[in-house]
C-alpha cells in the first residue's frame, strides 16, 4: 500500500528540499497539511497538487 500521509521531513525528500522550506510551505498555505494527536502531516496528494502548480508556473 502507498502511504497516504507524510511527516514533513520525509516530504521534504520527495519534493527535493529542505524540511525548513516544507514548514515554510505549510505556514502560508501553499502546501496543504493536517495535524493529528499532535503531529503535522502531509497529505500524499497534497504533495502531487503543489508539485503540478508548481509545474504549470514554471
Amino acid at each position: 500500500m502507498d502511504r497516504l500521509f507524510y511527516r514533513p521531513k520525509d516530504a521534504a525528500v520527495v519534493l527535493g528540499m529542505s524540511r525548513t522550506a516544507v514548514f515554510r510551505l505549510i505556514k502560508t498555505g501553499e502546501l496543504r497539511s493536517v495535524k493529528y494527536d499532535g503531529y503535522r502531516l502531509v497529505p500524499a496528494d497534497a504533495l502531487q497538487e503543489f508539485a503540478r502548480r508548481l509545474n504549470e508556473a514554471a
